[in-house]
This record gives C-alpha cells, structure tokens and sequence, in this order.
C-alpha cells in the first residue's frame, strides 16, 4: 500500500509538472479557451455564415464549448469594430476575430493595446508589415474554387450553344457570349474572383466576355438585384457574384420565369432556395479549416502564421451542390477539375491562358509597402504562373490586373 501511494504520488507530481510545462508554453484547456468573433453583418449574410459555422465546427471539433464564443454581429467598417473589439478583449477572449478587410486598421489599434491577446483579421494583408506580432491574417483560395464555378457555368454555356439556345441579344458584335458579375467593390479580391471565373468558363468556351457592376457594398439585396438585371437587359446570359446576398439569384430566377434564357451562380451558400430553375452551383470556402488550425494552436501554446493562405489541396475550399440545371457531365469535369487544383497541376492564373493590353504578363509585385496601392516587392509571376495569395508574399488576394475580356461598369 506504501509502495502504490508512493507511486501515485510521484505520478501526480509528474503531472504537476507537465501542466506547468504547458501554462509556461502558453497551451490552454479547451474549456478554458475564450473567443470573440466580430462580424459585418449577421446570419442574413452568407458570408457571415459561412464564417459562422467554420468557427462553430472547429470548436466542436476541438471540445471548446459553444458557450465560449462571443460574437459581435452587423459591426460596421469603422470605430465600431474598435470598440467591438476592446469590448471583447476586456472580457477575458484570447484571441478575437474580425472577419471584414475593412476591420482590420481598428483590429490592428486593439492588437497594439492588447500584446498578451492574439487578434487575426481575416481577408487583411497587414499582419506581416504592422510589426504586432499578435496581429495574423488568414484567407482562403478563393480563387480557386470560383474558377470551378465557372468551369461549371462553361458547360452551362456549352450546352445553350450547342443546342441553339441563345438570342442575338447574347452576343456581342464580335460573336462573343456575354456573361455578367456582380462585384461589391473593385477590390482585388473581387478582381482575383471574377477573373478566375471568367477564365474557367473560358476553359470550356473560347468566345465570352465578362461585363461587371459594382454594387459598393458587401451586402445590398436590391442594389445587387439591380446590378443584376441591368446585365441580363444587356443580354448577359449567366450572372456570378461577390457580393453577399440572395439579390442577384434572385433577380435571376425572376426573369428567367419571365421567359429569358438566363442561369445564375452564387457564393458562400446555396442558391437553390431562391433560384431553383436557375441556381447551377456556388463557389464557396471551407473556413473550418482555419479555424481549426488556428483554435489548435491557441491550444497547443504554437504560434499562428502571420499569414495564412490555403485552398483545395487543404480541404479550405469548394463548391456548392449542383443545381438541376446544370448540364450533363458536369459533375464529372468538376472532379477532374477539382483534382488538378488538388494535385498542382492546374494553375488558376496560368499567364499563357491571359493577357493584359494583348501581352502575357511577366512580373507583378504584389507587396505595397509606401500604400499607394502599388506593389514595391514580392515577385508574384513565377515561371509563367501569377501565383495568388502566397502566403509567404501574403494571404490576402493581389491579383488585380485588369484581363482582356472583361469590362468593368459603374
């Protein structure tokens, strides 16, 4: 009996021991870990959602409890972000989210005030020249998954080609499919979006150009329905979208009940709730991924990449399930598809697929360290390839030159 004490004893100061080990390197029970989640909008938004449910799965996944989360919805690209995020720092989160490019310089403020908290500003790109070494930034391929989208809107099109479908009013003077893009700003992140998705249409179809509006918000139903209708009356055939609501889909399956040949393709949810007829899938991201990375290594005492970038061949992004519309075989290009940019052998800006003024572009500098908005360093066109949000230029998309073939409207 003496001897099993003295065991249990020597095995409880071992353990002792080792908890401390883990305090020292900063590791947290994951009922111990607190996190604030500051977002744009709210479960009306699918981006927010989709920001939304990653969090919740990564928790669940790593045993933090839903309780544990705080949110702060529909907070405002301005002071409020700064207070939403004080607000949660001085309520005891241990890292603090902020999920809008436009939070990050008010997250940054918070971040400098708070040295002992880690802050991550999702979609920035200030993390690496800030100097906080608390303050990270994380962002999916976008790209990536809208460039499948539009390989799935391309068979779309093929298939209206093919069997005669189309209007005059669906070709330009030069015998070129329009389609059309909802962007909310001209952000490169819209760009680097809209420009993989033209290219993977024109994967499958050669002869399309891309016509895109602004809405100049993130979420506006009615000024992206607008948007929308003001490119199908143009005789755009298939409409895409960063923008962050139902609008355009909406719009969409309401003039296709009106008699139009016209289909849709949406981002960060499903559309087929509100376009049934027209909805043919949604390019969307997998943030559990990031989550999942980043809440582990809150856990584990590890220090999170300042910049953070991944994208199929991680599991961070895909598309939505296919709509009844779509055309046959779609599915089976998709997973060819999906496989190239799994295994590296598909680049999304390969440069020989794209020019710029009728030439091939050869160098881009994606890092702007004076804010001028031009890039001084960090070459991002290797071997004929623009690589996009390398994270060891930056997570955040760069890719902001204008391709032949789309136009952009006010």
């Amino acid at each position: 009996m003496k001897k099993l004490s003295s065991l249990l004893l020597a095995l409880c100061m071992v353990l002792s021991l080792c908890a401390g080990a883990l305090a020292d390197e900063g590791g947290i029970a994951p009922e111990d870990l607190k996190i604030g989640m500051v977002c744009i909008g709210d479960n009306n938004s699918g981006y927010d959602i989709a920001h939304i449910d990653g969090l919740e799965k990564a928790m669940e996944a790593l045993g933090v409890p839903a309780e544990n989360v705080t949110y702060k919805y529909n907070i405002g690209e301005d002071e409020t972000a700064a207070d939403a995020c004080y607000d949660l720092a001085e309520n005891g989160c241990q890292i603090i989210f902020t999920d809008s490019y436009g939070h990050q310089s008010y997250t940054q403020q918070v971040a400098s005030e708070y040295p002992e908290l880690t802050f991550v500003a999702m979609t920035g790109d200030q993390a690496a020249l800030s100097g906080l070494p608390n303050l990270k930034n994380a962002f999916t391929h976008t790209f990536e998954s809208r460039y499948v989208s539009g390989v799935v809107a391309g068979m779309k099109l093929a298939e209206l080609i093919e069997n005669d479908e189309l209007a005059d009013e669906n070709f330009d003077d030069d015998g070129n499919v329009k389609i059309g893009y909802v962007g909310a700003y001209p952000y490169a992140e819209v760009v680097s979006g809209y420009t993989a998705f033209f290219l993977g249409i024109r994967s499958i179809v050669e002869n399309v150009v891309m016509d895109v509006r602004y809405t100049n918000s993130w979420f506006d139903i009615t000024g992206e329905g607008e948007a929308a209708n003001a490119l199908m009356s143009d005789g755009c055939v298939i409409i895409s979208q960063h923008a962050d609501s139902t609008g355009a889909p909406s719009a969409v399956q309401a003039y296709h009940e009106a008699g139009h040949t016209v289909f849709c393709v949406g981002y960060n949810i499903s559309m087929l709730e509100v376009a049934p007829d027209v909805a043919l899938t949604s390019a969307g991201n997998e943030w559990s991924v990031y989550y999942t990375y980043a809440l582990q290594c809150m856990l584990d005492g590890d220090e999170i990449a300042t910049d953070w970038s991944a994208g199929y061949s991680e599991g961070a992004n895909k598309i939505f399930p296919l709509g009844d519309a779509c055309a046959e075989g779609t599915a089976e290009k998709v997973e060819e598809v999906e496989a190239g940019l799994t295994d590296g052998s598909l680049q999304v800006f390969d440069c020989s697929t794209f020019t710029v003024e009728g030439e091939h572009p050869e160098s881009f500098l994606a890092i702007d360290l004076d804010g001028d908005f031009n890039g001084d360093e960090g070459e991002a066109i290797r071997d004929g390839v623009f690589y996009e949000s390398d994270p060891e230029l930056r997570s955040a998309p760069y890719f902001s030159l204008r391709i032949d073939g789309i136009t952009e409207l006010s």
